[in-house]
């Protein structure tokens, strides 16, 4: 549900309300002393790319990838270290890569280090605060993209700039990939996979770093949990109509389109895929039951029994959606348009559902499943585009061990978690490009999570600067 404000207020209040407003903006300009200097480069980065507005409708990611270019250039990178690639027909879909070469003997392949800049869509009149402004206001940053992704964007671009100044001593090069249309499925600009098509020696590497993981506080704010991401479901939207003849609305029929697709859809709602878990969050649940206390714990455990304890299995699908989306491939109704006149029958129902089928399970089998559930042969189903299977990747013992030793140093105590992410990333197409690519990136949000494509999409402030350092020594790590 949308949140608008209501304006009914007193002018005195109004003007309150603008010093407060005029206030807030103005802090969002300035750096706290307490800052160093590279956090405050950072945050002059991550500020700029976030009021850059990259919406498909009307943003531009070349706009943002020539700022950041602009940067790399100030912070010591030549033009010929640095290309924006714009795809033909996308004159606004530009992406940049920037290479940092090895300055040792190149005993590695290259390291990649991914982000999109794109955003989802987002209306001022929905938000709180302008989407389009960076906002720092009670220990957080508020903006479309402040958590997604255009904070690792921003992390990296300022590490790339650190690492050049500093002469980093490397074996490997590094490569700054950052990518348009990551959002869109199916998208006909996306940045990776027009990179691995037409300029694959650009972004040709042995590992990427890219988004998907990172930390869970709990309400305190204390460290719970640092996640690596390894492995993504599959992205499928299916199309599911109904027509018919339709009519005059003042003689109803039993097969009204609505009706019939509506009861389908109830079914759906009702229905639950199989249970099974992948060697990715069997290990997640393994070690989850051993952080997670009394009835919660119990309930993991019992999901890794053979045979599965069916009550831990239903109490565990209802706890969270994130646990429900692990355990099983997951379809859900997205949007409905149905009819043609307010006096007439509805002629055609349609509706999208949106599944995200586990690794290892196919289209095919899901279409099937849905037709079953549907239990009517008038509701026609058909896939909506073409789905990127990819093979979930293996755990990088470098990787794992670099990440569980910074992890350890930065926060004594906390497990490195592997974890599947539910969503859908670019590292579909590297993984089947044979570039291994890992969600991993330090920063952290609390159980109501960060918002991401909703309403007031939120990035605490200290995780911005705590994932700056985990990058920055992570990346150095793995090319040394």
């Amino acid at each position: 549900m949308s949140f608008r404000p209501k304006f009914s207020l007193l002018a005195s209040s109004i003007a309150s309300a603008m010093v407060l407003i005029a206030t807030s903006q103005a802090s969002a300009q300035s750096s706290p002393a307490s800052l160093t200097t590279e956090q405050k480069q950072l945050r002059s980065i991550y500020q700029e790319l976030v009021e850059i507005n990259t919406t498909d409708s009307v943003g531009s990611c070349t706009a943002a990838s020539k700022a950041m270019a602009a940067r790399l250039k100030k912070g010591g990178f030549s033009d010929a270290e640095m290309q924006i690639i714009v795809p033909p027909g996308g004159p606004k879909k530009g992406n940049l890569i920037a290479r940092l070469k090895a300055n040792g003997p190149a005993t590695k392949k290259p390291l990649l280090l991914l982000a999109h800049i794109d955003v989802v869509e987002a209306k001022r009149e929905d938000w709180v605060r302008d989407p389009f402004k960076l906002v720092e206001e009670n220990g957080f940053f508020y903006a479309r993209g402040a958590s997604d992704d255009k904070p690792m964007a921003a992390i990296f671009v300022a590490n790339m700039i650190r690492y050049k100044q500093e002469q980093l001593k490397t074996n490997r090069d590094l490569i700054l990939a950052l990518t348009c249309d990551e959002e869109l499925v199916p998208a006909k600009y996306n940045g990776v996979e027009y990179l691995l098509k037409n300029h694959r020696a650009l972004i040709d590497a042995e590992i990427a770093l890219n988004e998907g993981g990172g930390g869970s506080l709990d309400k305190s704010g204390k460290p719970v949990r640092h996640g690596i991401q390894a492995g993504e479901k599959i992205f499928q939207t299916f199309s599911l109509e109904v027509t018919n003849s339709g009519g005059h609305s003042s003689v109803p029929r039993k097969d009204n389109a609505i009706y019939k697709l509506s009861d389908g859809l109830s079914r759906l709602g009702k229905f639950d895929f199989a249970f099974r878990l992948t060697p990715t969050t069997r290990g997640f649940f393994e070690t989850m039951s051993t952080l997670e206390t009394g009835q919660l714990s119990a309930d993991m455990k019992g999901i890794l029994r053979d045979p599965v304890d069916a009550d831990a299995l239903a109490r565990l699908s209802a706890t969270t959606p994130f646990y429900n989306a692990s355990l099983r491939t997951t379809c859900v109704a997205t949007m409905v348009n149905a009819g043609h006149a307010a006096n007439a029958l509805p002629q055609r129902a349609q509706a999208n559902v949106n599944c995200r089928i586990l690794p290892g399970e196919t289209v095919e089998q899901t279409q099937a499943t849905l037709q079953t559930v549907m239990a009517d042969a008038d509701i026609k189903i058909t896939p909506v585009g073409t789905a990127t299977v990819s093979p979930a990747q293996p755990l990088h013992p470098e990787l794992m061990k670099a990440v569980t030793d910074l992890t350890n140093q930065m926060w004594p105590g906390i497990p490195v978690v592997p974890t599947m992410s539910p969503g859908g990333t670019d590292g579909r197409f590297l993984n089947n490009a044979g570039i291994w690519t890992y969600g991993v990136s330090g920063i952290f949000h609390y159980p109501d999570g960060s918002n991401a494509h909703g309403l007031n999409e939120r990035l605490p402030v200290k995780s911005l600067y705590e994932g700056q350092k985990f990058l920055y020594d992570l990346a150095k790590r793995l090319s040394q």
